[in-house]
């Protein structure tokens, strides 16, 4: 056997321009990676910017056009009444398939006197229960790229389930919360001065715009901007690579709920995006990452920060009532969260996934699961 032996670049037998174009080669394709990775740096940064200014005209476009819309919803349906307003919200946001727009327009009915507290907060509770659907969704689709049925499909029934057990108390809670006022105290300051500022910037935009369009036509080009904004931002984040990436060594670490709680948090909060950090959960656990159970305090947490970005709406919009409205959904949610994280979270646990189990059992059981969810806002909507 012979054994080749790589010449050493030192060495007087290899020639010192063949050493030297290697050098400089290498040289050279370091400085394209690190100018390629600059010019994502800039257009990610770019990208963010923009689609915070399109995110703010958008807020503005849709409290233009706000009390115009409600005039129009109010013809034909009535969500004024809590329950109506929960399956309002709930099947609008299946309709543009993400609850943060459902939920920036609630406030701002709200916000334009179209709308009372109850109404508004449980048109956001719904928001948040459509928004789960999206996860169940990507779950579909993997079914479809020809994933195991029952690993496409789990994360996103979990997500529907867990997410529906915590916002059913959060609607009794925050509500009580609201007829208590407890959370009047609160009042926005700075908002309004910046709602000021922003009218007068966008004025030469909306102004226009409210002279062509009806009011319902102005809300509904905000809600395409913000859409857009949505979209733009997404496209800002860093794309995780899944298999590369060292999120899976973390995930198969992590097995204690307050770790994943907080994960859920803060990824959220990050993306502004609960269907984007939610839908993560689908490639990872059929890729064997995250384990059912590790993804039920992650779903909770998650659920505490997606409301962020409607934070973000009220404050442009100016409205002490709509804050007291957001905050009252923040802490409840956390409140109702935190008890079952502390107190009985295995029980939680055993109950969450029993019931996935059974809703994935046979096709009967997924059929009957996704008629129940479509027709049950339906219902709240109509009664």
């Amino acid at each position: 056997m012979t054994i080749r032996k790589e010449p050493d670049p030192d060495s007087d037998l290899v020639p010192r321009e063949s050493v030297g174009r290697v050098a400089t080669t290498g040289r050279v394709l370091v400085g394209r990676d690190g100018s390629l990775a600059l010019v994502r740096g800039v257009s990610r940064v770019l990208l963010f910017v923009i689609s915070l200014s399109l995110f703010l005209g958008a807020i503005e476009l849709i409290k233009h056009g706000a009390a115009g819309a409600a005039g129009l919803i109010e013809r034909y349906l009535d969500i004024g009444n809590p329950l109506n307003a929960l399956g309002f919200g709930w099947l609008a946001s299946y309709l543009v398939m993400s609850g943060s727009p459902v939920a920036a327009v609630s406030v701002a009915f709200l916000a334009a006197g179209a709308l009372e507290q109850l109404p508004a907060y449980a048109m956001i509770v719904g928001s948040r229960l459509g928004a789960s659907f999206i996860v169940l969704f990507v779950g579909f689709m993997y079914v479809l790229r020809g994933h195991e049925r029952r690993a496409g499909l789990t994360m996103g029934l979990l997500a529907l389930v867990v997410t529906a057990s915590v916002y059913l108390p959060v609607l009794l809670v925050g509500g009580l919360l609201l007829e208590l006022e407890v959370l009047d105290f609160v009042q926005l300051g700075g908002g309004a001065a910046l709602s000021s500022v922003l009218e007068q910037v966008l004025a030469p935009i909306v102004q226009p715009l409210s002279s062509l369009l009806p009011g319902w036509g102005v809300m509904l080009v905000g809600l395409v901007v913000l859409w857009v904004s949505f979209f733009l931002f997404d496209r800002a984040l860093p794309e995780l690579d899944l298999e590369r990436s060292r999120f899976s060594q973390v995930a198969r670490m992590v097995y204690r709920p307050l770790p994943m709680f907080i994960l859920g948090s803060a990824l959220t909060l990050i993306t502004l995006s609960v269907s984007l950090s939610l839908s993560l959960l689908v490639p990872l656990s059929a890729r064997g990452y995250v384990r059912r159970e590790n993804a039920i305090p992650y779903i909770m947490g998650a659920n505490i920060t997606t409301i962020v970005d409607t934070l973000l709406a009220t404050v442009v919009l100016g409205s002490s009532d709509a804050l007291s409205v957001v905050l009252a959904s923040m802490l409840s949610v956390t409140l109702v969260s935190l008890v079952i994280l502390l107190l009985f979270f295995r029980r939680y646990e055993r109950a969450m996934l029993s019931l996935v189990e059974w809703a994935t059992a046979t096709n009967r059981n997924v059929a009957f699961f996704m008629v129940a969810i479509m027709v049950t806002p339906l219902v709240l909507l109509l009664i």
